[in-house]
């Protein structure tokens, strides 16, 4: 095995958590490396938790020193993590190119959800989100969206201590709801989500794993036309097209069309769509917005999620009170809709949608450097 004098840049480095096994095996044989080191190297990284190639024991000095000349297991530097008093968990992760993303661990009791960024800030220009405030930067890459699962894969496992007695803690449940529009990205994130599922990967059930989007009906239909068991989350946030499209300025596409779509995707999987609706203090909350969207609910046979706004600074929303909450709630129940109210995590720690990285942009002055 000859190593190349110079050392190659982060562009060059394989990242391998963006690889799936055919990919690894052939990059291992430019290396002149037997097919079983394939499967070595994707146990030591998904199930012995390896950070580092020098932890990978079984294989020879001369590959482990290839492997840190040559590829990153993790390559993003956490700059902040915050924790609330509920137990949720938010890292701020800056990427080699500067960029940084948000990812927050949700645990409740046995379940422990990893909810995941698909992209550096947003285009969709939601009018109650921090995330979409200063635009789109990029696209994160399959490997960038499966190191956040990774990331919060392995704090869940060091959070329970381990004892003859207890059933080790895991990550279980997967959403695609963080920064970003998934479908817009959609190559990179069904990749990750591939190897999020695959059981050399972090072998978590595709039911467990649930994609939110703004709806883009092209992408929704190709989606359910790929054989996954996937849960289907449409932001829908208002029930008729002209108040959406005030509240989601990048949704331009007719809300006929993304229904039908939506109806394709329950059609070809099987799968229950659920209607996220954020409920804002005089916006969404009138009864003939409960009914509107009851009947669209009904039409789907979809559940539906109300969450009340998290406030971000600088715009001009309100918090619903719980009572107005709860009257909501009942009309669209009192229609025959299965609808809750999602309780809020993490408020303390700016856990809402990309709060925690534009706090933290605001703090450092523009000609400062991070370390």
């Amino acid at each position: 095995m000859t190593l190349d004098c110079e050392s190659p840049s982060v562009e060059q480095r394989l990242h391998l958590l963006g690889v799936e096994p055919s990919g690894l095996r052939a990059w291992f044989e430019q290396l002149d490396q037997p097919r079983y080191r394939v499967e070595q190297v994707l146990d030591w990284i998904y199930v012995k938790g390896a950070a580092a190639f020098e932890q990978m024991t079984n294989l020879s000095k001369t590959l482990r020193a290839a492997l840190t000349e040559r590829a990153d297991i993790f390559r993003a530097e956490l700059v902040t993590e915050s924790v609330a008093t509920d137990g949720t968990r938010k890292l701020l992760l800056k990427w080699p190119d500067g960029q940084t993303v948000e990812t927050v661990w949700i645990p409740d009791a046995e379940r422990h959800t990893a909810c995941l960024s698909s992209q550096v800030g947003c285009a969709v220009g939601c009018q109650f989100c921090a995330s979409g405030l200063d635009g789109l930067q990029r696209n994160l890459t399959t490997g960038e969206i499966v190191e956040q699962a990774v990331r919060v894969s392995r704090l869940v496992t060091q959070s329970q201590p381990a004892t003859p007695e207890a059933r080790p803690a895991r990550l279980s449940h997967i959403v695609l709801m963080g920064m970003g529009e998934p479908l817009a990205n959609y190559d990179a994130v069904l990749a990750a989500i591939r190897i999020l599922n695959a059981p050399w990967g972090l072998n978590i059930g595709a039911r467990k794993i649930t994609l939110s989007t703004v709806g883009l009906p092209k992408q929704i239909r190709q989606l359910a036309d790929e054989g996954l068991q996937l849960n289907l989350a449409l932001s829908l946030h208002a029930p008729e097209q002209e108040l959406r499209a005030k509240l989601i300025p990048w949704a331009k596409m007719p809300l006929t069309e993304v229904l039908d779509a939506c109806r394709y995707y329950f059609e070809h999987t099987g799968r229950e769509l659920t209607l996220e609706y954020v409920l804002l203090s005089g916006v969404n909350m009138e009864p003939q917005h409960a009914s509107q969207l009851a009947r669209i609910a009904r039409s789907l046979r979809a559940n539906v999620n109300l969450l009340r706004y998290n406030p971000v600074p600088g715009l001009p929303l309100a918090r619903p009170s719980a009572e107005s909450s709860y009257t909501f709630q009942a009309l669209l129940r009192d229609q025959g809709v299965n609808a809750h109210i999602r309780t809020s995590r993490g408020q303390e720690i700016a856990a809402a949608c990309g709060q925690l990285r534009r706090r933290q942009a605001e703090s450092v002055p523009p000609d400062s450097t991070r370390p």
